[in-house]
């Protein structure tokens, strides 16, 4: 690391951190040196305040639960130092607020070291800040670094390559480099093909044991709405979730006991976010889904690991979808780091091999629930695995007899009268049809809800922040603790220097208050608060 001494190296205060979450803390760092500022400076604005009111909002442990956000100008600039996500929207509003104000256009020429300089604030911010949570016992171990920029990011790479060898990066779990392109129009139904890859790609690199993760997204809300989403899916590699167990018949040699079984070692990730978990959705009765019932699975939080037996084999058109309920989940083959090599790669193959022959049959498997040790009753669950033409398998919950309800289902009439069926095909003839459905083509004003439940005005004072004339380093500070420490500096400069303030006098001045920090100048003709 550089001699100099960094913004970050002079002693700050942190927000206290309740309890351990495995999810890594999140550094972003916004280039606006982008001649195309002005578009993305408002879709980006909106993308982050919409994932991070999901994340404020969704019970159980957060799923980002620091956040610290640096823009890169003609230097760079800490509008968030670490603050938890949950019960601080109105402070992450006010700094999203504090981006959308920036100069747009033209303002900054493009520096490219100003990026490499925001990581390094960053990662010594959390050096910090992780020295402080340790003292009170708290620990959260690792973060990720997302780099939005329209620079090339092979050039960024390089420069993050050269400026970090020397760089402690034991916390650092990942860097993420995104290069935002310019598009003037996106059709929902591509989006999906520009997200971000979850899975290593030819374009990562690594630095030290760390990753460098390349990728491109298109310049407009969805794509960076998916992007950020990310964050609130667990990505961990340290175990698998699930153990798929099948009989050895047909995967091994014929010799082998058939009490045998084979382990196909998956993660699971959700599909969808559970609307019973968001906050304001429902009628007050919403709690985390409870991992000990022998009724439910949970992708998050990843903390237990589910076994899955293989029981039946079942013809696809033999399965009545309303038997089935809750949340999908995927499954993939896992990645976990602590497997070897040589098994992770026959778990893959196994898998793919799996996803193949249960396309080619047109089948779907019936699975049982381990149970689990804490269970006084041993309760089976089972689910039903549908394969699809992708290297993944989709996993439903299936009904048993406990839970199935009486109906009865009236057989169709063949014949029905002209005077009904004109109308009917009338109104069908004038829907619109789609090839396929799309959830991206559709909005229910859930974000406006979210945020205005979330929404809790910030109490500051009348003299509000000037505008912005020159960016200057600095960290920004709820400006109600600024009150008595500028009265001190009116007293204490013109004793100082004959009655009257310095013409140029700049002070950096931290202080243990709202864990943040903050820079002011003062000139001889006013004093402003930068």
């Amino acid at each position: 690391m550089n001699s100099r001494k960094l913004l970050s190296e002079t002693r700050r205060t942190f927000p206290a951190t309740e309890v351990h979450c495995q999810q890594p803390s999140r550094i972003l760092v916004v280039d606006v040196t982008s001649p195309s500022w002005t578009n993305t400076c408002s879709v980006l604005s909106e993308a982050l305040e919409n994932t991070l009111c999901l994340a404020c909002s969704l019970t159980g442990p957060c799923r980002v639960p620091l956040l610290s956000l640096y823009v890169v100008q003609n230097q760079q600039e800490c509008l968030l130092p670490f603050t938890q996500v949950k019960e601080n929207f109105a402070r992450i509003q006010a700094c999203i607020s504090e981006l959308r104000s920036l100069p747009r256009e033209g303002c900054f020429p493009q520096r490219g070291n100003g990026v490499v300089q925001a990581v390094q604030d960053g990662l010594q911010q959390f050096k910090q800040y992780s020295r402080h949570t340790a003292a009170g016992g708290s620990t959260n171990s690792s973060v990720e670094i997302t780099i939005l920029t329209s620079q090339s990011s092979k050039e960024m790479v390089k420069q993050l390559e050269k400026k970090l060898k020397d760089v402690d990066v034991v916390s650092l779990r990942r860097i993420q480099v995104i290069e935002v392109l310019k598009r003037d129009f996106l059709e929902p139904e591509d989006v999906e093909q520009c997200m971000p890859a979850e899975e290593p790609s030819s374009n990562d690199v690594a630095i030290l044991g760390m990753d460098i993760d390349v990728h491109t997204v298109k310049d407009n809300v969805i794509s960076l709405e998916m992007l950020f989403k990310t964050w609130l899916q667990d990505y961990g590699t340290e175990s698998e979730h699930l153990h798929l167990l099948l009989p050895s018949g047909g995967f091994s040699h014929a010799a082998a006991p058939r009490t045998t079984l084979m382990c196909l070692k998956c993660d699971l990730q959700e599909r969808l976010l559970d609307p019973a978990l968001l906050s304001g959705t429902a009628d007050g009765t919403v709690r985390a889904a409870d991992l000990n019932s022998p009724c439910q699975m949970a992708a998050w939080p990843a903390t237990a690991l589910y076994k899955l037996r293989v029981v039946k084999a079942l013809k696809s058109e033999g399965v009545c979808e309303s038997v089935l309920y809750g949340l999908p989940f995927i499954i993939k083959p896992t990645s976990c780091w602590q497997l070897d090599w040589d098994e992770l790669e026959i778990n893959q193959h196994s898998f793919h091999a799996l996803c193949h022959s249960l396309l080619k049959r047109k089948w779907m498997l019936l699975a049982k629930r381990e149970p689990s040790p804490n269970w006084n009753i041993m309760v089976h669950s089972y689910y039903i695995i549908v394969p699809s033409d992708s290297a993944t398998l989709l996993l439903k919950a299936v009904a048993s007899r406990e839970l199935l309800l009486p109906s009865t289902f009236p057989a169709l009439l063949a014949e029905h009268p002209e005077r009904v069926h004109g109308p009917i095909e009338s109104a069908l003839n004038s829907l619109e049809v789609e090839v396929a459905y799309n959830p991206l083509h559709l909005k229910s004003n859930l974000y406006k809800h979210l945020k205005s439940v979330l929404y809790k005005p910030l109490h500051r004072p009348r003299d509000q922040r000037p505008e912005r004339h020159q960016p200057k380093q600095v960290c920004l500070l709820p400006l109600t603790s600024l009150a008595s420490l500028c009265s001190a500096l009116l007293v204490w400069c013109p004793q100082r220097g004959g009655g009257q303030l310095p013409d140029t006098l700049a002070v950096q001045g931290r202080q243990h208050t709202a864990g943040a920090t903050f820079a002011c100048s003062w000139r001889s003709r006013g004093m402003g608060i930068a």
